[in-house]
């Protein structure tokens, strides 16, 4: 299957991709969301995008990939196979992503952090915070799905298997067409 050509059309059919008026994780509204668990049940799917993702950093020097918790754990676990490598999951703990369950990581070591849709980062400026801290050098990102828009600097390389315009508007900035829509709030951040 050629990723490029029939990832959306894959995505619309799958459930994915949902329209209406979406208050994201990030405090934004939005008239499209990315529902990943559509992806992450579809394990020849999630496969291919993961594929393309360690294509893309198979010459990076990456040591290590790391994911946050909820899907990104499933995602990372997918890219080290097929890289050969180790992964390690972050974990909230009281508010605060961190390694848990007695896990480290050795001084330096080259991380790539992966996540499933990326919009504003938060989840992997988070995520990098906690490998930092834990002694790792993160040297990139991968994402699923790749929704942020251009001015977002996120000061290392990043990878999104699929790349979609999508609008998220403040909440003091939301269209009166999308404020008529009833809202929904999915995803997993409160």
């Amino acid at each position: 299957m050629s990723m490029s050509i029939d990832l959306g059309q894959l995505l619309e059919s799958s459930g994915a991709i949902l329209r209406g008026h979406f208050l994201l994780t990030s405090g934004r509204h939005s008239d499209i969301y990315f529902e990943k668990f559509r992806i992450l049940e579809q394990p020849h799917v999630l496969s291919a995008l993961c594929t393309l993702i360690a294509k893309h950093y198979k010459d990076a020097g990456i040591q290590l990939v790391a994911g946050p918790t909820t899907g990104g754990i499933i995602i990372a676990f997918e890219v080290a196979r097929q890289m050969g490598l180790p992964a390690v999951y972050v974990e909230s703990e009281n508010g605060i992503k961190t390694l848990r369950r007695n896990k480290s990581i050795e001084e330096g070591v080259k991380t790539l952090i992966v996540d499933d849709v990326l919009t504003t980062g938060t989840s992997l400026f988070e995520t990098r915070t906690a490998i930092e801290t834990a002694g790792g050098t993160v040297v990139g990102y991968g994402v699923l799905i790749d929704r942020s828009t251009p001015e977002t600097d996120f000061k290392l390389p990043l990878y999104g298997a699929y790349k979609v315009e999508a609008q998220s508007f403040a909440p003091d900035a939301v269209p009166d067409w999308l404020a008529n829509i009833p809202i929904h709030k999915p995803g997993t951040r409160k």
